[in-house]
């Protein structure tokens, strides 16, 4: 506990940066300041992606300014992070430098297409909204042939995503009546779909695409593709042939990142899993850009729901340093997600991801109440945040 002022950096204003400096700013008294960097002006609701893909949203209805931060009392820096220097707790943005007595780095993953060969050039990606509403247009004019989902490398954000991608372009063959001449076909370096939910979850959503007269194909790596040709080729010998390609682009930590040493060997930044403690001295790191081992020796997934919770028990241990309210809490390791099904229904599952011997996960069948859920939670979250 502390009277003197003190200065908290947040780094990154995707869902765990928004909950972070808002939950701070919101509990501790004025003299301390809350200060938010990020690249862009508008927050955009990435989990809605899938629906910009889809023709299901409009980029409008899923972003939103960022200056309620402002009125709230947050001090925001939009700009490039040129570097980091973790020891110091020292952001240098915009050609100047600011330091803190906390640093909270939530910048998420990079996206990182060029890795491999032909990638970007021969397909669109949803993971990106720009990439999503590119992709919206080329579904649009696609009318026959062959659609491949390509999961290029693994960790990647939202582990339902690809299926989710491959089962939304289905509805929409079905719907403009040309899922008849429309094959479609899931690419994937994994064993299966949601392998860490465990066999029997991961059996039961293959069979729920299967159902849809979807392919899936577990362990292929892809290692380039050929634009002109229309073909992917992959690390077990397997070549394919598309006629639009959607792809889950590799990911990568920022490069700010990478260059100020604070990653590990899985390529993301080491935390406590429970507290999301750096190495370094009241530096802390939420959502994709960490690195959590399980103990079956899998990461944590990366997904929005894990760094809201995250991003909860860091401010919430700040506040409790700084304040001496309440007590140190820690991240559970619980997560959940929607999987929208195509048709208006969508399909959830939930569980503890830190549960031993194995995580713990259970999934309900598709509906038309589960798909109005998701939608009823993306209203939400957009309320209570902006």
């Amino acid at each position: 506990m502390t009277s003197q002022s003190r200065t908290i950096i947040v780094l990154g204003g995707g869902i765990g940066g928004i909950v972070t400096a808002t939950l701070l700013r919101k509990q501790l008294p004025p003299e301390h300041r809350v200060v938010l960097i990020e690249r862009e002006a508008r927050h955009v609701f990435a989990p809605s992606f899938p629906w910009v893909m889809a023709g299901l949203r409009r980029p409008r209805k899923i972003s939103r300014s960022r200056t309620r931060l402002s009125r709230l009392g947050v001090e925001l820096i939009q700009g490039d992070i040129e570097k980091i220097d973790a020891e110091q707790r020292s952001v240098q943005v915009n050609g100047q430098q600011i330091t803190g007595d906390y640093l909270v780095i939530a910048l998420g993953a990079e996206m990182a297409a060029e890795t491999i060969p032909g990638l970007s050039e021969a397909g669109h990606t949803f993971y990106t909204l720009q990439g999503a509403e590119a992709l919206n247009e080329a579904r649009r004019k696609f009318e026959a042939g062959r659609i491949a989902v390509l999961v290029s490398s693994v960790p990647f954000k939202c582990p339902a995503a690809p299926v989710e991608a491959a089962m939304l372009l289905d509805g929409d063959c079905r719907k403009r009546n040309i899922r008849e001449i429309v094959k479609i076909d899931i690419y994937t370096p994994e064993p299966g779909p949601m392998a860490l939910a465990g066999p029997e979850n991961s059996r039961m959503l293959r069979s729920m695409v299967e159902a849809k007269g979807i392919v899936y194909h577990p362990e292929h790596a892809v290692t380039r593709v050929d634009p002109e040709r229309q073909r992917l080729y992959f690390a077990n010998g397997a070549t394919a042939n598309f006629d639009l390609l959607v792809y889950v682009p590799p990911h990568r930590a920022p490069q700010v990142v990478l260059d100020a040493g604070l990653t590990g060997e899985s390529g993301w930044i080491p935390v406590d899993k429970y507290t999301l403690a750096t190495k370094f001295a009241r530096v802390y790191a939420i959502g994709d850009v960490t690195g959590i081992k399980l103990s079956v020796g899998k990461p944590l997934p990366k997904a929005g729901v894990i760094a809201h919770g995250q991003a909860e028990v860091v401010a919430h241990n700040i506040i409790h340093e700084l304040t001496g309210k309440g007590v140190p809490g820690k991240f559970n390791g619980h997560g959940a997600c929607f999987i929208e099904t195509g048709g208006g229904r969508a399909g959830f599952g939930q569980g503890n991801f830190y549960a031993e011997p194995a995580p713990r996960m259970k999934f309900y069948r598709p509906g038309y109440l589960m798909h109005l859920g998701k939608v009823a939670y993306e209203k939400y979250w957009l309320f209570k945040w902006f």
